[in-house]
């Protein structure tokens, strides 16, 4: 669903307090609870906190002017089609900028200044060779290159050498850390109107069959624990997560802020 940042930043344009960190703690839980009965008076009072979370994503939609069906907490094929135009309207939609990180103080540009910082589309690519065995999508043929952009290659190949060095082939086989689904790709956003990050060649797909577009954190295997050090290595030299920062397309990486 929603990412929790949004959700939190919705609570505060209708005056709560709550924190800007992304996690749902006990603050804008209750929260939710009040802004739930600004609207619904006392209906939903008997509802489980996951149901709640849920209505209050729906209020959002709604707010947003994308119709998610009956406000009721529950995930039915009206909040889906609503979910999927608000994820499709967030792709055009810049967000917090990211700072550079302390340990990698390069900064990659913002999506809006991407033209300019790496030029032509489709341009200016090399191939880089991983330093482990990586498999076109869930099938047994080997890729030996991967283009990207000349401006990212080296933060590229220091990231891949360092998930070798942290969890080793036979962990990265069986986390689908080695399922590649693709970089250099010249294509608009799926429901946009901006050219992908692909299209410079500085963004990666991985593991897209478990990490499906639509997906967020209760479904998509690159949200559980074990990929925590995955994240770590790749937000180090300030790429961006769109399932960390958005909670959908969790397999994609790119290196432009949002």
């Amino acid at each position: 669903m929603i990412d929790y940042r949004s959700i939190q930043q919705a609570l505060s344009t209708l005056g709560f307090t709550v924190p800007q960190d992304g996690i749902l703690g006990p603050i804008t839980h209750d929260a939710i609870r009040k802004a739930l009965e600004r609207r619904l008076g006392s209906v939903f009072a008997k509802w489980p906190q996951g149901r709640r979370l849920i209505a209050f994503q729906q209020l959002m939609l709604e707010h947003a002017g994308l119709d998610p069906g009956t406000i009721d907490g529950l995930i039915g094929p009206q909040t889906r089609m609503a979910l999927e135009k608000w994820q499709d309207k967030l792709r055009d939609v810049p967000g917090t900028p990211t700072p550079p990180s302390p340990s990698h103080p390069h900064r990659w540009p913002t999506q809006l200044e991407v033209p300019k910082f790496y030029g032509t589309i489709g341009q200016n690519q090399v191939s880089i060779t991983p330093p482990y065995q990586i498999f076109l999508y869930d099938t047994q043929q080997k890729i030996n290159r991967i283009s990207v952009h000349v401006k990212v290659f080296g933060s590229v190949e220091r990231i891949l050498k360092r998930v070798l060095d942290h969890y080793g082939p036979n962990t990265i086989h069986d986390l689908h850390l080695d399922r590649f689904f693709g970089s250099l790709s010249v294509r608009k956003m799926r429901g946009g109107n901006s050219w992908s990050m692909h299209s410079w060649g500085i963004a990666l797909d991985f593991d897209a069959s478990r990490n499906q577009l639509r997906w967020g954190r209760d479904q998509a295997a690159f949200a559980k624990p074990a990929y925590e050090e995955w994240w770590r290595l790749w937000e180090e030299e300030g790429w961006i997560s769109l399932g960390r920062e958005r909670n959908y397309d969790w397999m994609h990486l790119q290196a432009a802020r949002l």
